[in-house]
């Protein structure tokens, strides 16, 4: 492929997943307001915060380059968990998902100076029940505040509360790079 990747995240996760696809890129970050709808649910805000994401890009896109937005939200309950804002919320997020099953939605942008294609992955999450005092371990020796849902599956909480998933594992962590890769080919 000869076009650049612009990655528009400040996520470390997302900055990991796409160097592993072993595409040339360089990340560019901007603040963006990440507020949505009311009314939507689901995929339907995954995919809008990652669209907004790259409708706000700041800078000009040069010919050869693709602009890469993404926006992962965890579902629950029929409600969305985004980023928590404190310690109790992280708290309250978490206690929310142990012992459920929720999804992971990844919407992911991407745009060239004339095509713009948004799409979404979905995964299920199983996790099992865990103590208050191990959710209070977690949350003040990790620190998930820069993740949807609270929680990262790739750390302690994944390995100590998290069952089984069905679907992408990458997705659950920010970025569903099959996907990103085989879409990012039909762009050549």
């Amino acid at each position: 492929m000869n076009r650049k990747i612009i990655l528009a995240s400040k996520s470390p996760r997302r900055q990991e997943l796409i160097k592993g696809l072993e595409m040339d890129f360089e990340v560019h970050t901007y603040d963006v307001d990440e507020s949505f709808p009311e009314n939507l649910k689901a995929e339907h805000i995954a995919t809008f915060l990652a669209e907004k994401k790259a409708k706000a890009y700041p800078f000009t896109l040069n010919e050869n380059e693709i602009l890469l937005t993404a926006d992962t939200i965890v579902w629950v309950n029929n409600h969305v968990l985004n980023k928590p804002e404190s310690e109790g919320e992280s708290f309250a997020m978490l206690k929310e998902i142990c012992g459920t099953t929720h999804e992971v939605f990844t919407g992911v942008c991407l745009r060239t100076n004339n095509n713009l294609i948004t799409f979404f992955e979905r995964s299920e999450v199983v996790c099992k029940p865990i103590s208050d005092e191990a959710i209070w371990h977690y949350i003040k020796n990790y620190k998930p505040f820069d993740k949807a849902g609270s929680y990262g599956i790739q750390d302690w909480f994944g390995y100590t509360a998290v069952e089984k998933i069905n679907g992408c594992f990458y997705n659950v962590m920010g970025l569903p790079v099959s996907r990103v890769y085989a879409e990012l080919m039909l762009m050549r």
